[in-house]
């Protein structure tokens, strides 16, 4: 299969007035490109930039389930997730299965395995790995958006090849962050803005408009149902986005 390429733009509307990198308007998304098939041997796989943040997402296909699933008819799906040395201004010792990690790689696997229907997947694995290229915020939401991609676009492959009957995937999922910055709701905050943040989401959703998981934190001082409620509503409006990005380059499939 041929790499394609899809770069959008996500154009918003005008949330509030703070002056970001770029000139980019509180409200919108920074730019989106996705390389479908960036990978040759992977089952799937998908290149995700959001702005300078770049996620690598390949997919694998193993023929066995853990031991919790033997004789259910059921599959798995799981992740892994790692930042490169130089994915970061500084090098970033190689990791080592540190605790931050292992909480994003399950975030990833919950968020993907709630869009898998894993009785059509069979008793067959699924490792979605994401590695971390170049990260400037946002890097486990990228990798969720973009792991999507590349798990469809390996069950894609798969049911061409006869081996799965049918889509096992019944819906897409997307995720963002948002935040408070400077008394200012940010969508997609990048490093710098995310470092500063008063308050900070990570927001995961179906294109069903159903949640699948909610992060919330007040890193300075504790925020009110009202805020909460606001933060929902801009990460709404930028997944939205997002899945019109997945859905552009769904589109090139064969």
């Amino acid at each position: 299969m041929q790499d394609h390429e899809a770069e959008l733009c996500i154009v918003c509307y005008t949330f509030g007035a703070m002056l970001r990198v770029a000139d980019r308007a509180a409200d919108k998304l920074r730019p989106v490109r996705i390389t479908l098939g960036y990978q040759t041997f992977a089952e799937g796989s998908a290149l995700i930039e959001l702005g300078q943040t770049r996620v690598l997402c390949s997919v694998s296909l193993d023929d066995r389930v853990p031991g919790f699933l033997r004789g259910t008819g059921r599959g798995w799906v799981t992740a892994e997730y790692a930042m490169l040395p130089r994915s970061t201004s500084t090098r970033t010792p190689r990791d080592k299965g540190e605790g931050r990690s292992q909480e994003i790689q399950r975030l990833i696997g919950r968020s993907l395995r709630a869009v898998t229907d894993l009785v059509i997947l069979g008793e067959r694995t699924i490792v979605v790995d994401c590695d971390v290229l170049q990260a400037d915020g946002g890097t486990r939401t990228a990798a969720i958006t973009g792991g999507c991609i590349a798990l469809y676009h390996a069950f894609h492959n798969l049911r061409k090849q006869g081996i799965l009957p049918s889509m096992p995937l019944s819906k897409m999922v997307a995720a963002t962050s948002v935040g408070i910055v400077d008394g200012v709701m940010l969508l997609d905050l990048c490093y710098e803005e995310d470092h500063r943040a008063e308050v900070d989401f990570n927001v995961v959703m179906t294109d069903s408009n159903e949640f699948v998981e909610i992060q919330g934190t007040a890193e300075g001082k504790a925020f009110s149902r009202e805020t909460a409620d606001g933060l929902l509503s801009l990460a709404q409006h930028g997944i939205e986005r997002l899945f019109r990005a997945q859905r552009e380059i769904l589109r090139t499939l064969p």
